[in-house]
């Protein structure tokens, strides 16, 4: 990781502090909008966006609790996902439809070390006005043509929805 990408995490996580939410113009030429649970509102983006994570451990703050199956199947997955899930019952804040979330933990160097330092669940919202406050080479993982999307439930089931 280069000293540039240390400032300018630095500088994203610190507006998101601030504002409680930022717009990342990604290597792909998408501009998304990455927002705390905290400043998401449904009269704003409505039941879309994803949650953002860095780690296994934050799908308790987002979802009901998951079986082994379910934990490995997410951690050990080896291209983009975006998993669809129950809502959890203590989620208050965050894009959910017919009590159902999408979220995706994201592995990718850039982006991973965005959410760490951030340190909280963030969430995701693609923006088609194009304008931005940090602007990045790194693509982001989700844009990508081989992106998986999956349901997974807290008990072991598995669907797959795009593979």
């Amino acid at each position: 990781m280069t000293k540039n990408y240390i400032v300018e995490i630095k500088e994203i996580t610190r507006i998101i502090k601030q504002k409680g939410s930022v717009k990342v113009k990604e290597g792909h030429g998408k501009v998304l909008e990455l927002s705390s649970m905290e400043a998401w509102s449904s009269s704003r983006y409505g039941s879309e966006g994803i949650f953002l994570i860095f780690d296994v451990f934050q799908l308790r703050s987002i979802s009901e609790q998951f079986s082994e199956v379910s934990l490995d199947v997410v951690e050990f997955a080896t291209k983009p996902t975006i998993y669809h899930s129950i809502k959890g019952r203590f989620l208050q804040k965050g894009p959910s439809q017919d009590g159902k979330i999408r979220f995706s933990l994201i592995k990718k160097d850039f982006w991973n070390k965005l959410l760490f330092a951030y340190g909280q669940v963030l969430i995701l919202n693609e923006c088609e006005d194009g304008e931005f406050d940090f602007e990045t080479k790194d693509f982001f993982p989700l844009l990508s043509a081989g992106t998986k999307e999956m349901f997974l439930s807290p008990e072991g089931e598995i669907k797959i929805l795009k593979g």
